[in-house]
């Protein structure tokens, strides 16, 4: 009797996140240092074993940055090794993954970090503990879903009920909560041929390069071989172009190297993780019922070429983490929260074309997947009040660039869960009157992109609003945050 009352008894939180994947831990990092309660409810046992989404973009370490985790991330991973291409059992050519490019003052991470995401996924929920952010709920999966005026209700597969302000689903391609929400999922295949995808031990192989095999005479597709850094494993990727299935057993992955590269079955020593991977690109018809937010893969799938799935997921958490903030701890209007679909969908769509085209060889890897490009232009957030700009000016929506800044960087002054009001060469006797803990304020005579004026730079490191001086500004914050 005891065990059934407690069962029924509701766990209180504001955010229930349903995933615990890096969309779901993102999401409860950034609310976490917000004070903002969320619960973390995960229907696997652990965290995700493999290696999977392996490529940190330059924009997401930026993110990390902000979360404080960039340099474990640093330390763990590492950068993409040139390709080796091999035939017959030897190395022929040289293959370079991605266009290199080297740090700037704006833009200090320039180039693709290697990090397996199990790694990926320890980091993140090691941060979520270090914030006082809550356990994840492992072992927890959903089975309802309902909603009302007030709050989400969810019920848990171990009888538990959670009630909730807001839900988010982060749960994947296969998402529950997607489908307890009747969102449909429009996509295609990106490619018919079905793909292995495994960690696997191979001590006889060296580590210096992303090993390259070219599809056989006998009909079977690609196969390649990359070190991970930071672990004795290698992610294996196989492509099945002749009509068989991959077969996931230490056995068959042994019998995949074997018939397509130099090396022996016997020399690939473990498996430890597979995948049978069906390449596909879909989008969810819209990322928001009432109280409920998708994000992540529950909102779109991509093919793994270019390395944009995990990014855009981290982005999407990173984009709602601080609207949900606003409206749950400093009293926001409600419809700030209907600008995250508003801006993520269009995103999501790009990046997710980006993938399909880089899978079919139509586009290379370059500074697109680097996503330092994109923002928010467009956005109804964002207002540019200037004149005259130049066609390559730092706009209102553009990601806020990094630079020098008082013996420090930008980035430093804009970590944190706050707003930035950045003046460059503007009197101080010209700004106005601020939430402190809101927004901080910091004033310098020079800072190149910048050029002068006042830039307000949201939580997520986008400019929300420019001008020459101060005019607007209150009416701008006024209408989206809700501060007079």
């Amino acid at each position: 009797m005891a065990l059934n009352s407690v069962k029924e008894t509701p766990l209180m939180t504001d955010v229930l996140i349903v995933g615990a994947g890096p969309t779901g831990l993102t999401l409860a990092c950034d609310l976490a240092r917000r004070g903002v309660r969320a619960l973390v409810v995960e229907r696997a046992a652990a965290l995700f074993p493999g290696s999977r989404g392996k490529g940190i973009q330059p924009r997401t370490q930026e993110v990390f940055d902000d979360l404080g985790i960039i340099d474990a991330a640093l330390a763990a991973g590492g950068p993409a090794p040139v390709g080796m291409v091999w035939q017959d059992g030897a190395r022929q050519d040289e293959h370079r993954m991605f266009d290199e490019t080297e740090p700037t003052a704006d833009a200090p991470y320039a180039a693709p970090l290697l990090l397996p995401q199990w790694r990926t996924q320890e980091i993140l929920y090691a941060r979520l503990r270090e914030l006082g952010g809550s356990e994840v709920e492992f072992g927890a999966g959903l089975s309802d879903l309902t909603q009302d005026g007030e709050g989400v209700t969810a019920r848990l597969s171990d009888g538990r009920t959670v009630r909730a302000a807001y839900a988010v689903a982060a749960d994947g391609g296969r998402s529950t909560v997607r489908a307890a929400l009747g969102i449909g999922m429009t996509g295609e295949t990106v490619d018919p041929h079905p793909i292995l995808v495994a960690d696997v031990r191979i001590p006889a192989l060296d580590r210096d390069n992303w090993h390259m095999f070219a599809p056989t005479a006998e009909g079977a597709g690609f196969l390649a071989i990359c070190p991970l850094p930071g672990t004795a494993d290698f992610q294996l990727t196989a492509q099945f172009t002749d009509g068989s299935a991959p077969d996931t057993s230490l056995d068959g992955v042994r019998k995949v190297v074997a018939a397509r590269t130099h090396l022996t079955a016997d020399e690939v020593t473990e498996v430890r993780w597979a995948s049978d991977f069906r390449p596909r690109a879909a989008m969810a018809d819209r990322f928001r019922e009432g109280r409920v937010f998708l994000a992540g893969d529950a909102a779109h799938v991509h093919s793994p070429a270019g390395g944009q799935g995990l990014n855009t997921s981290v982005q999407d958490a990173y984009n709602l983490g601080w609207k949900l903030g606003a409206v749950l701890r400093d009293a926001a209007p409600e419809a700030l929260l209907d600008t995250y679909e508003e801006e993520r969908l269009p995103n999501a769509a790009q990046m997710l074309g980006l993938s399909t085209r880089i899978h079919r060889g139509e586009e290379r890897r370059g500074a697109a997947t680097r996503q330092l490009g994109l923002g928010y232009r467009d956005s109804s957030l964002t207002a540019e009040t200037r004149g005259g700009l130049a066609d390559e000016a730092l706009r209102a929506g553009d990601r806020a660039p990094d630079g020098p800044y008082g013996g420090g960087r930008l980035f430093d002054a804009f970590r944190g869960p706050h707003f930035t009001l950045l003046a460059v060469d503007v009197d101080e006797a010209e700004l106005p009157l601020l939430d402190g803990d809101l927004i901080h304020v910091h004033r310098t005579s020079e800072c190149a992109p910048y050029g002068k004026g006042l830039f307000l730079v949201r939580p997520d490191g986008y400019i929300a609003w420019a001008g020459e001086d101060a005019t607007g500004l209150t009416d701008h914050l006024k209408v989206t945050l809700g501060i007079s």
